[in-house]
């Protein structure tokens, strides 16, 4: 079956030259994007019950764009000046360059990942006398707290924000020909939303070996799979899935 139309699990890219318009435009198919999942903050009240004094902390490591904004939020609603004297530990370039909308990025000590959270852990050894500070999700990858373990350094985690199922009814009675996964949340939020869910001819594209794994156990068939060595990003398997399935007659 030929595809013509495609759901996006995550929130419209804010840029006009996202990959998705482009192949929107190429293929001529209609892309839609609707966050499966979403974010809510954690209030100062709940993070102090955490046992977190914003004070004890030399160094932050961040994960994703969401920790450095509720990091921030939060240091505002504790009414905490950070310190010049902070140093962040960002996961990728993202992560680090979007600290700037919050911090003068030449006067602050950061240090900046390749893409992995183990490709960070060099740096984060090599300042091991800091004592760290985790702001993150309810649904942190075990990875994390496990490479920091094996650091042997002074670190703690503390839920900043949720990752929360969005309400998807309004999607009972639309059909898409693909569906596009980037997380198990995403695929728990389908069967949240819709518990007799049948995926007869829909096919299902996920990113990463967890969301496949996550796709898979819940008895869905995984049709589009990102990354790989030919197709690194999700447009470009999307884009090869199209041309072999539409040039079919």
């Amino acid at each position: 079956m030929k595809v013509k139309t495609i759901l996006v699990s995550q929130p419209e890219p804010k840029i006009e030259n996202s990959p998705y318009f482009d192949l929107q435009e190429k293929q001529k198919v209609k892309i839609d994007f609707r966050p499966f999942i979403h974010v809510e903050g954690v209030d100062a009240k709940e993070i102090r019950l955490q046992k977190v004094d914003l004070k004890n902390y030399s160094a932050i490591v961040l994960t994703s764009r969401n920790a450095v904004d509720h990091f921030f939020r939060v240091a505002e609603e504790m009414r905490f000046k950070v310190p010049d004297s902070m140093k962040y530990f960002c996961q990728s370039e993202a992560v680090a360059y979007y600290l700037q909308k919050y911090v003068v990025y030449r006067k602050r000590k950061i240090y900046v990942g390749k893409r992995n959270f183990a490709e960070l852990s060099p740096l984060i050894k090599k300042y091991k006398d800091e004592t760290f500070l985790l702001p993150t999700t309810d649904k942190l990858k075990p990875e994390v707290p496990a490479i920091l373990n094996d650091l042997n350094v002074n670190w703690k985690k503390a839920v900043f924000y949720r990752t929360v199922i969005s309400d998807l009814s309004d999607l009972a009675n639309v059909y898409y020909d693909i569906l596009v996964f980037f997380s198990p949340s995403g695929i728990d939020s389908l069967f949240h939303n819709f518990p007799d869910f049948k995926q007869n001819d829909t096919r299902i594209a996920v990113f990463g070996n967890t969301t496949i794994k996550a796709a898979e156990a819940k008895g869905l068939r995984v049709d589009i799979a990102a990354p790989t060595p030919e197709t690194p990003s999700m447009t470009m398997a999307l884009q090869k899935y199209i041309n072999d399935t539409n040039k079919k007659k």
